[in-house]
């Protein structure tokens, strides 16, 4: 059976397998392909969006500092102020304190004192108004880069969630593709065994190949000194079902029925 099959249906059918089994592995390779040059894409679209995020963390760190400085430069400045302020209360305390003294050069250095005081505190104020006011700009500087880095960051989050799930829906779509195309090859092997008739090709076979339809005859003893024996003719066999090989028939189906798969001078037989 297996000779019979590897001469007539099988060598058709296995090289219509090996064929699909090779498209399809094509496939494959086309698949990963695809893949890779998915993968690149994707890398080269998250180095983009690195680079990008780069650009606006340094300008967003840059006016952060600013901020900074310039807060503790406001808060320095208002102690200073604050500090300039005792000053002043103390020096008119000091002052209503001395009012029935009787030294007038005491008085005097008091009053020295107090106004010296009272200028100290005029100047400590218009730096800390000052302070306050460049505060105020470079937080609103502050403000006005933190949103738009905040809106960047949420451009940059869209884009890439968009850009994933369009990546995994192409992904997907290249997968179910390879399935279908895969489950294609295949029906096209099964058509090619549907044409199989097993009992059509061994009566091809046997049409095919056979010697005859009488069996070889039986070897018979003979007696060296049988008389008939010695009466026979050198180098034949003698019997009454003595029998003997005729030519090999003509088969009456040809190989181009269509309902044998079969490869043109193609055989597995040894002949």
């Amino acid at each position: 059976m297996a000779e019979i099959c590897s001469a007539s249906l099988g060598r058709s059918h296995v090289d219509s397998l090996k064929s699909k089994v090779d498209n399809v592995a094509q496939c494959h390779i086309q698949l990963a392909q695809s893949l890779r040059e998915e993968a690149r894409k994707m890398e080269e679209f998250r180095e983009k969006q690195k680079l990008q995020r780069k650009k606006t963390e340094l300008v967003m760190d840059a006016v952060h500092k600013q901020k900074s400085l310039q807060f503790k430069k406001t808060m320095d400045a208002k102690k200073n102020y604050e500090q300039k302020c005792r000053d002043k209360d103390e020096a008119e305390q000091a002052v209503n304190r001395s009012a029935n003294l009787v030294n007038q050069k005491q008085q005097e250095k008091l009053f020295v004192k107090l106004a010296t005081s009272k200028t100290a505190v005029e100047d400590s104020d218009k730096a800390y108004m000052l302070q306050v006011s460049t505060l105020d700009k470079v937080r609103e500087e502050w403000q006005s880069e933190h949103i738009k880095a905040c809106e960047v960051f949420e451009a940059q989050e869209c884009e890439r969630i968009n850009f994933f799930r369009n990546a995994l829906w192409l992904h997907v779509n290249q997968l179910s593709q390879q399935c279908v195309t895969s489950d294609e090859m295949y029906e096209k092997v099964r058509k090619s065994l549907e044409m199989c008739s097993i009992q059509k090709d061994i009566e091809y076979f046997v049409n095919q190949r056979k010697t005859g339809q009488i069996p070889p005859a039986r070897i018979m003893y003979e007696n060296f000194y049988s008389p008939q024996r010695n009466a026979a003719p050198p180098g034949k066999a003698t019997g009454p079902n003595l029998a003997r090989r005729g030519p090999l028939p003509i088969p009456k189906s040809s190989p181009d029925d269509p309902d044998y798969a079969l490869v043109n001078d193609y055989s597995l037989l040894y002949q």
